[in-house]
């Protein structure tokens, strides 16, 4: 027994060695880089409520006005390529744009991206016979352009000598990009984990569930109508971009930043690499820390730290109201707690459903089977489908 344990002991100091390497490599430098981004985020925070005064109100007013039409705009895009997916089946507009200012607003407040599930549900929901991988894929279509935009946009961020390269990430103040840039290797390993996740989860319902694929080529089905797809997405979107330069325009305007192109052009690069790391809500930390370096010399540190936190509140603000006033008004849920968990209860519902039988996948994928009615979900009003096959 005593030489079993004298055994195992270069195991146990192995073992506890190897831990406090960890505890001073990762778990030290991250309650610090924690506690600075707190910290720098809290001191923004401060600034722009000791400055309110000097904040120009119409102006705020204005950029939340184009904001609110750009995402108006292109829920209207999102609508018109569900169109396309389910033509026998009517649907309402309205319905499909409460959705997108739900997801929004709720993105903006918590992190994670849970509004993206929200979106899901509700307008699944608002569409009779519609199902999950039919309308997830719908959400693809729109980003077709937005990527494409988005390249252009950081290339032009990156030619201006004003922003930082990923590289130089890991300088920033914001512990969540700043960690994953310092950590190279470990953010490698975690994207190359997901991958692989994505594929194996591809193949799995690809050979399981035989009308996956299809359902998917259902929700892209406008992207086969070339001159639809330009006509009723593309065209909005365009639009939608417009209204959104107009909205930052203003903005900085609010702020005392100074609104012009090359200025705007650079919003929107950050808002491009905040969007890829969603630990906070909207990104806030990793805008205010980039917006903080990109102008620093535009503006005074206060001002601009200011701005980079107002700009986040007030959208965050007017997004989470108006979306949960659709979520109110137009869907009759008396929360986004409640979005969610009837969201799970459907989900779950729908895979009860199809693995008892009472779904057929094949008959599922055609969209608008009687049988392919979701559950009632308790405080949305939905409109009734007709008994169509297509």
């Amino acid at each position: 027994m005593r030489d079993r344990a004298v055994g195992h002991a270069p195991l146990r100091a192995a073992t506890a060695s190897w831990h406090r390497t960890l505890e001073a490599v990762l778990a030290l430098p991250a309650s610090t880089s924690i506690g600075d981004s707190i910290s720098s985020f809290l001191d923004a925070v401060g600034k722009f409520f000791s400055d309110l005064a000097a904040v120009h109100w119409p102006a705020l007013l204005l950029g939340l006005l184009f904001f609110g039409l750009n995402l108006t705009l292109r829920s209207r895009a999102f609508f018109h390529s569900l169109r396309a997916a389910y033509p026998a089946v009517p649907f309402q507009w309205r319905r499909i744009w409460g959705a997108y200012f739900a997801a929004v607003g709720f993105n903006n407040v918590v992190p994670a991206r849970g509004g993206d599930v929200i979106k899901l549900f509700l307008t699944r929901s608002s569409i009779p016979g519609s199902r999950y991988p039919t309308v997830a894929a719908a959400f693809f279509v729109e980003s077709i352009f937005d990527a494409c935009v988005g390249v252009l946009v950081l290339i032009f961020a990156f030619t201006q000598g004003v922003f930082p390269k990923p590289p130089d990430f890991a300088k920033l103040s914001s512990f969540d990009i700043a960690y994953l840039a310092d950590h190279f290797r470990l953010t490698l390993f975690l994207l190359t984990v997901l991958a692989i996740v994505a594929l194996i989860g591809f193949a799995w319902l690809s050979t399981r569930v035989k009308a996956f694929w299809a359902r998917v080529r259902q929700g892209v089905t406008i992207l086969s109508d070339r001159r639809r797809y330009l006509r009723e997405v593309a065209s909005l979107q365009v639009v939608a971009w417009l209204c959104r330069f107009a909205a930052f325009w203003f903005l900085l305007d609010a702020f005392r930043v100074g609104g012009s192109v090359r200025n705007v052009l650079l919003v929107f690069a950050v808002n491009q690499v905040a969007g890829a790391v969603p630990f906070t809500p909207g990104g806030a930390g990793v805008q205010q820390a980039l917006l903080v370096k990109v102008f620093a010399s535009s503006a005074p540190t206060a001002v601009v730290a200011a701005y980079s936190v107002g700009q986040q509140i007030a959208i965050a603000a007017f997004t989470a109201l108006t979306g949960l006033a659709a979520v109110v008004f137009i869907f009759r849920f008396r929360s986004f707690k409640e979005v969610l968990h009837a969201g799970r209860a459907s989900r779950d519902a729908e895979r009860e459903a199809e693995r008892d039988g009472v779904i057929a996948p094949d008959d599922a994928a055609e969209g608008g089977h009687q049988s392919d009615q979701e559950a009632p979900t308790p405080g949305a009003r939905r409109p009734r489908a007709p008994r169509v096959r297509y």
